[in-house]
C-alpha cells in the first residue's frame, strides 16, 4: 500500500527573550548597589517552511521543507482536504522533507511544531500548486479488461495521452507489484508506449496489480501528471502450446500437464509471407468468423485469397492465427499446405478457441522464418538482458514486492 502523504508550509518566527533586573543590600561598610544580575533566556525555536506562505503557482515537482533552528521539528503535517502527503525527518529532526508531487491546481496547508530550551514555537502556512499547462494521463492500460483473466506470458503495455520527455521520471512512477514477485523491466517503444515485461513468465494462479502514481509528475516542459491510475491482472493458469511445424504436430499443456493434442497444417513455404513464423508466440485475440484476405493483393492478382474462417486466434500482427479449417482436415498431421496459419480440425480448434485467453504462450519450432519481436506481442523473441536496455531508469530493473 502506498502510506499516506505528510506535510508542511510557511514559516513564522516566535522568539522570546526575557530580561530581569536586581538589587542588592550593602556589606558591613555599609555601601549600597544596585544593578543587573539576571541572564538572557534562551531564545524559543525558528521554523521556516517553504514554499512561503501565500505561495501561488508553486511547482507540483517541487519539495517541501520546513527547517527548525534552536530546537526541533515534533510534527509536520502537509494536507489537502484531509489528505496527509508523506515526509520524512532528518536524524536531528531539525529538517522535515516531502517525499511525494503534489496535486497540481491544489490548495495545501503545512503545520508544524518545534520545541528547545527556549519553549515551544508553532508555525503554519498554505500555498496553492499550479495548474499544468500539459496534463498528463494514463490512456490505456492493456490488459485492462474487466474480470479477465490472462496468461502467464502477458506483457503490461501502458499507453499516455501525451508524448512523454521525461521517461525516468514517469517510469520511476510506475509500480507493479505481484503475489508471486519476479524480476521485470518496462521499455520504451516511443514516447507514448512502455511496456513491462517480465524476466520469465509470470507465475500462474495469482493477481498482479499496476499502480501509475502519476499525480505531480513532471513528464516534460510545462507536463505534470494530473492522477493516479490502477489497474489489477489476474494471472490464470500456465497454458502453453508446443507446436512443431516439421512434425504437424500441436501439443497444448496445462499446468505442465497435457491437455490436448492437435494435428495442424502450417504455412506452405512457398514464400516468406506464406511461412510460419518460428519463436515465442502470444495469443492476442480472437474472432469467429473472420475474412482472412491476402496482403498487399487485390481480386485477380495472382495468389489473391479472401477466405472467411470459423474459431480463430490471432498469434502475430502478421496475420498468423489457430484457426478451424475443415478444407485441410486431410493435410493436417502430415502436409503444411496453410498461407501461414495454423489449420486445426474443426472440432479442436473451437477447443482452442473456447479455452485460450490473452496473454497465453505458443512456441512454434521448424522453419527458417523467426517472429520478429515487434511482430505482434513476440516480446518474449527479444534477450532479456537486450529489453532492460529499453529502460528510461539507469539503475536496476524493477522487480515487484
Amino acid at each position: 500500500m502506498r502510506l499516506p502523504l505528510v506535510g508542511l508550509a510557511a514559516a513564522t518566527a516566535v522568539v522570546l527573550s526575557a530580561c530581569s533586573g536586581g538589587s542588592g543590600a550593602g556589606g558591613a561598610s555599609g555601601t549600597d548597589g544596585s544593578g543587573d544580575t539576571g541572564a538572557t533566556a534562551a531564545a524559543a525555536p525558528t521554523i521556516k517552511i517553504s514554499p512561503a506562505e501565500g505561495s501561488a503557482k508553486v511547482r507540483p515537482d517541487k519539495t517541501v521543507v520546513v527547517t527548525a533552528a534552536n530546537g526541533s521539528l515534533e510534527e509536520v503535517t502537509l494536507e489537502t482536504d484531509g489528505e496527509q502527503v508523506e515526509g520524512a525527518f532528518n536524524k536531528t529532526h531539525t529538517k522535515w522533507i516531502s517525499k511525494q508531487p503534489l496535486k497540481p491546481s491544489t490548495n495545501y496547508t503545512v503545520s508544524a511544531k518545534a520545541n528547545g530550551d527556549g519553549g515551544p514555537a508553532t508555525a503554519t502556512s498554505d500555498f496553492t500548486t499550479m495548474k499544468p499547462k500539459i496534463e498528463l494521463a494514463v490512456a490505456d492500460v492493456t490488459p485492462g479488461v474487466k474480470g479477465e483473466t490472462v496468461g502467464v506470458g502477458m506483457p503490461i503495455m501502458v499507453t499516455f495521452n501525451q508524448a512523454v520527455q521525461d521517461k525516468a521520471a514517469v517510469e520511476a512512477a510506475l509500480e507493479v507489484k505481484a503475489q508471486k514477485p519476479v524480476p521485470g523491466a518496462w521499455r520504451w517503444i516511443n514516447d507514448r508506449l512502455a511496456i513491462y515485461r517480465t524476466a520469465k513468465f509470470w507465475p500462474a494462479h495469482q493477481t498482479v496489480t499496476f499502480t501509475a502514481h502519476l499525480t505531480g509528475v513532471k513528464g516534460g516542459p510545462e507536463m505534470y501528471g494530473v492522477e493516479d491510475h490502477t489497474a489489477k491482472i489476474k494471472i490464470g493458469a500456465e497454458w502453453v502450446s508446443y507446436v512443431n511445424i516439421k512434425t504437424h504436430m500441436m501439443v497444448v499443456k496445462r499446468d505442465g500437464k497435457t491437455v490436448q493434442t492437435m494435428k495442424i497444417s502450417a504455412g506452405n513455404g512457398t514464400t516468406r509471407e506464406y511461412t510460419t513464423t518460428s519463436g515465442v508466440h502470444l495469443t492476442m485475440e480472437r474472432g469467429n468468423p473472420v475474412t482472412m484476405i491476402s496482403p498487399g493483393k487485390k481480386e485477380g492478382d495472382p495468389g489473391y485469397y479472401k477466405e472467411i474462417v470459423d474459431h480463430a486466434v490471432r498469434i502475430s500482427s502478421s496475420g498468423e492465427y489457430v484457426h478451424s479449417a475443415p478444407w485441410s482436415v486431410g493435410s493436417q498431421g502430415r502436409a503444411n499446405v496453410s498461407h501461414g496459419c495454423l489449420n486445426a480440425h474443426p472440432t479442436q480448434a473451437k477447443w482452442y478457441y473456447d479455452n485460450f485467453h490473452r496473454g497465453d504462450v505458443v512456441k512454434i519450432v521448424g522453419t527458417t522464418r523467426a517472429l520478429e519481436w515487434n511482430n505482434g506481442w513476440g516480446f518474449w523473441q527479444m534477450p532479456y538482458s537486450q529489453w532492460k536496455q529499453g529502460s528510461a531508469l539507469k539503475s536496476k530493473p524493477q522487480s515487484q514486492g
